[in-house]
C-alpha cells in the first residue's frame, strides 16, 4: 500500500483542482498560492501579458490577469508534477504486463502482428536503462500534461471570446432595434443607453457588452466617445466593433442619432436575411454529411465486418469498438461541431430569460422592498451602525420578521411547486425527470430482474429490451412537456406582432395606453388572448400598465414577449406617443418570427433524409439477422448444406467458401445488431433536433420515435 502513496497523492492533487470551481473558500486559497508563487512573474508588463487581457476582455472573465495567469500556472506546475508522478506508475504497469514470454506472446497474436512480441525484452533491461525508461515516461506525461494545461485555459478563452462574439452578432439587431424604437419616441441618448444596461438580460450579449460602456460613463465619469472606442476595441464581435465606432462618430459630429440607428436598423434586417440563407445552407451540407458519413459509412462498415466475421474470421471486438464507441464519439463531435459553427447564426434565442424576468420581478415590486427586508424604519426607530433598527434597549426590531423572511424564501420554490405544479413542471421540462426516472427504474426492476446468470451475451438479452424501452419512455416524458411548452411559446410568439400592430393603431388614435390595452385585449389574438385577458383585469383591479405587463411576461416567459414588454414599458416613461415604437417593435417581431418559420419549412426535407436514413439502416440490419445470419449459420452445419455433399467426390461435408466457416455465435451478432440500431436511434434522433430546430433537446421526440420504430421492428424479427 506504501508504494502507491505517491499516486495517491499526484491523483488527490489533481483532483483538488476541481475544488475551486465548486467552492468559493478553495479558490480563494488557490488564488492566494497562486499568487504568492507566480505573483511577480505574470505581473511584468509585455506583449503578451496585453494579448491576455484582450482576450480576457473578449471573453469577459471575472478578475484580473494577474490572478488568472498566476493559477494557470499553478494548475500547469500541478499537474505537471502529478503527471510524472502517474508517469512513472504507467512506465511500471506496462513492465508488470509484459511479463510474459515472448513465444507465448508470439502464439496468441496473429502472425501479422508477431513482430510486437519483442517488446517483451523490455522486463530484462539493467538498472541504467531501467532509469532512463522511467524518467522518460515520467517527463513526457508530465510536461504533456503542463504544457496542455497551459495553452488549453488560455484557449479555452479564445473559444468563450468566439462564441460570445457570435452570440453578440446574433442579438445585435434586435439591441439595435431597441435602442432606435428609444430614440424615436424622444428619450435622451445617455439615458437609452442606461436603460439598454438595466434591460441586458432581455437583448443578450450585444446589450451586455454595451453595458460596460455605461458602467465606465456612469462609474467612472468617462465621456460616451471614449467608452464606445473602448468597447469597439475590446469587443469580440466585429459587427459591434463597427456599430460603436460608427456611433462614437456620429455623437463626436453631432449628427441626428435616430437616423442613425434607423439606418443601423435597416442594414441589420437585410443582413439577417443574408446570414439566414447562409445559415440554411451551411445545415444541408452538415445534414448531407452526416447521412454519408455517420449513417451510411457505418452500415457499410459493419456489413463488411458482419461478412467477414461469419465467413473468414471472428470481427465481433472491432464491431463492438465500431458500435459502442465509434459511432457515439463521432457523434458528439459531430453534434459539438455544428454548435459550434452555427452558434450565433439564424437567429437562435440564447437570452438568460430567468434572470430577465427576475429583473422584471424586482423592478415591479421597487416600491416595498426597502420595508420588506426590515431596513425601514416606519416607526421612526433609531438607526443603528449598520443599518440595523434598534428599540431603546438596543436589540433588533426587526430580527424576528427577517428571519420569517428567510424561512419563506427558503420555501418558496416548494410552495410555488404545491400551488401550480403543472405550470411549474411546463416552466422547467427537466424537472419531469424527477418522476418518470424513478418510474422508470421501479419498472425495469419489476420486469428484467431477477437476471438468470450465464454468458455475458445472455445476461445482457435480458435486460437490453427493458432498459431501451425505459429510455424511450423517460425522453418520452421530457419530450411531451417540453413540446407543449415550446408549441404554447410558439402560439403566443406568433400573435406578438399583430399584438403590437394593434396597439400601435390604437394609440396612433388617440387613445391612452391604458384605454389601449383594454381595446387590444377584447380582440381575437389566438394565443396571446388569455394572457392579455388577464393583463386587463390587473388593470381593471388598479395595477398600473407596467406592473400589468411584467405580469405577463412573467407568466408568459417568451424571449419575444420579454423584449416586447421591455420596449413597451421604458417607452412609456418617455412619451405617451408609443405608436412609433411600437411599430418599430413590430417589424422586429415580425422579421424574426419569418426568419424562424422558414427555417423550419427548408429543414423539414432534411428531418424526413434523417428519417428514410434510419429506416433504411434498419432494413439492412434487419435483413442481416433475418435472412444472412441463419443462411451462413446453416451452412456451417456439416451436411445441412444444398450442394457440399452433392458434388462429386465430395465426401460429406462443406466445401468451398463454406468450408472455412466454424462455430457461428448468431446470438451475440443479431444482439449487436440491435445494439446498433438503437444507438444509431439516439445518434440520428439528436442530430435531426439540432440541425431541425437548433438543440439537442428538440431532438428528444425523435429519439423517442425511432427508438420505438427499433423496438418494433426488433419484435417482429424475434416472432418471425
Amino acid at each position: 500500500m506504501i508504494a502507491y502513496l505517491p499516486l495517491l497523492a499526484a491523483v488527490g492533487c489533481c483532483l483538488a483542482l476541481l475544488l475551486p470551481a465548486v467552492d468559493d473558500g478553495a479558490d480563494l486559497v488557490v488564488t492566494r498560492v497562486a499568487l504568492s508563487l507566480f505573483g511577480d512573474y505574470v505581473g511584468e508588463d509585455g506583449p503578451r501579458r496585453q494579448r491576455q487581457r484582450d482576450l480576457m476582455r473578449a471573453a469577459h472573465i471575472a478578475g484580473t490577469h494577474r490572478e488568472y495567469a498566476a493559477k494557470t500556472l499553478l494548475y500547469a506546475g500541478v499537474l505537471g508534477v502529478a503527471g510524472s508522478v502517474v508517469g512513472v506508475y504507467v512506465a511500471a504497469g506496462l513492465l508488470s504486463a509484459l511479463d510474459v514470454s515472448e513465444a507465448a506472446l508470439r502464439e496468441t497474436l496473429p502472425a501479422s502482428l508477431g513482430f510486437l512480441a519483442g517488446v517483451t525484452r523490455l522486463t530484462e533491461i539493467g538498472i541504467a536503462e531501467l532509469f532512463l525508461l522511467l524518467t522518460l515516461a515520467s517527463a513526457t506525461l508530465g510536461s504533456a500534461l503542463a504544457v496542455g494545461m497551459y495553452y488549453g485555459r488560455w484557449e479555452l478563452l479564445d473559444q468563450r471570446a468566439h462564441a460570445r462574439g457570435a452570440e453578440i452578432d446574433a442579438t445585435l439587431p434586435r439591441t439595435v432595434a431597441f435602442m432606435y424604437a428609444l430614440s424615436r419616441s424622444g428619450m435622451p441618448f445617455p439615458r437609452v443607453m442606461d436603460t439598454l444596461a438595466e434591460n441586458e438580460a432581455v437583448y443578450g450579449e450585444a446589450a451586455t457588452e454595451l453595458s460596460v460602456a455605461v458602467r465606465d460613463m456612469n462609474a467612472f465619469g468617462t465621456d460616451a466617445l471614449t467608452a464606445l472606442q473602448r468597447t469597439a476595441r475590446r469587443t469580440p464581435s466585429e459587427d459591434l466593433a463597427d456599430f460603436a465606432e460608427n456611433l462614437a462618430s456620429v455623437l463626436g459630429t453631432g449628427q441626428p442619432i435616430s437616423t442613425f440607428l434607423s439606418d443601423q436598423y435597416e442594414l441589420y434586417q437585410e443582413e439577417a436575411e443574408a446570414k439566414q440563407q447562409q445559415y440554411l445552407e451551411l445545415l444541408s451540407t452538415f445534414a448531407e454529411a452526416y447521412v454519408t458519413a455517420l449513417v451510411a459509412g457505418p452500415l457499410f462498415f459493419i456489413t463488411i465486418l458482419v461478412v467477414i466475421g461469419l465467413v473468414l474470421e471472428d470481427t465481433l471486438p472491432l464491431l463492438r469498438v465500431v458500435v459502442y464507441v465509434g459511432v457515439p464519439l463521432a457523434t458528439f463531435g459531430f453534434v459539438v461541431y455544428v454548435d459550434s459553427v452555427t452558434q450565433g447564426v439564424g437567429g437562435t434565442e440564447t437570452v438568460d430569460l430567468s434572470k430577465a424576468i427576475e429583473d422584471g420581478a424586482t423592478a415591479g415590486g421597487a416600491g416595498g422592498a426597502e420595508d420588506a427586508d426590515g431596513s425601514g424604519l416606519a416607526d421612526g426607530g433609531a438607526q443603528a451602525d449598520g443599518g440595523v433598527a434598534v428599540d431603546g434597549s438596543g436589540r433588533d426590531r426587526w430580527a424576528a420578521s427577517r428571519e420569517r423572511l428567510r424561512a419563506y424564501d427558503r420555501v418558496r420554490s416548494l410552495r410555488r411547486w404545491a400551488a401550480s405544479p403543472v405550470e411549474s413542471v411546463l416552466d422547467e421540462p427537466r424537472t419531469v425527470f424527477l418522476l418518470s426516472v424513478p418510474l422508470a427504474v421501479v419498472g425495469l426492476l419489476a420486469t428484467a430482474f431477477p437476471i438468470t446468470l450465464g454468458p455475458p451475451t445472455e445476461m445482457v438479452a435480458q435486460v437490453e429490451t427493458p432498459v431501451a424501452a425505459a429510455t424511450a419512455l423517460v425522453l418520452a416524458s421530457y419530450a411531451v412537456v417540453y413540446e407543449a411548452r415550446k408549441r404554447r411559446v410558439r402560439r403566443i410568439e406568433s400573435a406578438v406582432p399583430d399584438f403590437l400592430d394593434r396597439l400601435a393603431s390604437v394609440n396612433e388614435a388617440g387613445t391612452s395606453v391604458v384605454g389601449s390595452v383594454r381595446r387590444v385585449a377584447d380582440s381575437n389574438l389566438e394565443g396571446l388572448t388569455d394572457d392579455l385577458q388577464r393583463t386587463r383585469r390587473d388593470i381593471d383591479w388598479g395595477a398600473d400598465v407596467g406592473t400589468a405587463l411584467r405580469r405577463l411576461e412573467r407568466r408568459v416567459r417568451s424571449p419575444m414577449t420579454s423584449r416586447a414588454v421591455a420596449l413597451i414599458t421604458n417607452a412609456m416613461r418617455a412619451s405617451g406617443d408609443i405608436g412609433p415604437v411600437l411599430r418599430i417593435a413590430a417589424d422586429e417581431a415580425r422579421a424574426t418570427w419569418s426568419l424562424r418559420r422558414e427555417r423550419r419549412q427548408v429543414m423539414l426535407t432534411y428531418l424526413i433524409v434523417i428519417y428514410i436514413s434510419f429506416l433504411v439502416f434498419l432494413g439492412i440490419i434487419a435483413s442481416l439477422s433475418v435472412s444472412f445470419i441463419p443462411a451462413i449459420e446453416e451452412a456451417a452445419i456439416p451436411g445441412s448444406g444444398a450442394g457440399a455433399s452433392d458434388l462429386p467426390g465430395a465426401s460429406g461435408g462443406p466445401s468451398g467458401i463454406t468450408g472455412g466457416l466454424g462455430d457461428i455465435d448468431a446470438s451475440a451478432y443479431e444482439q449487436l445488431f440491435f445494439h446498433a440500431a438503437a444507438i444509431q436511434a439516439v445518434c440520428s434522433g439528436l442530430v435531426a433536433g439540432q440541425l431541425g430546430e437548433g438543440s439537442v433537446k428538440d431532438g428528444a421526440k425523435h429519439v423517442v420515435v425511432l427508438l420505438l420504430l427499433t423496438l418494433a421492428a426488433f419484435l417482429v424479427i424475434d416472432v418471425v
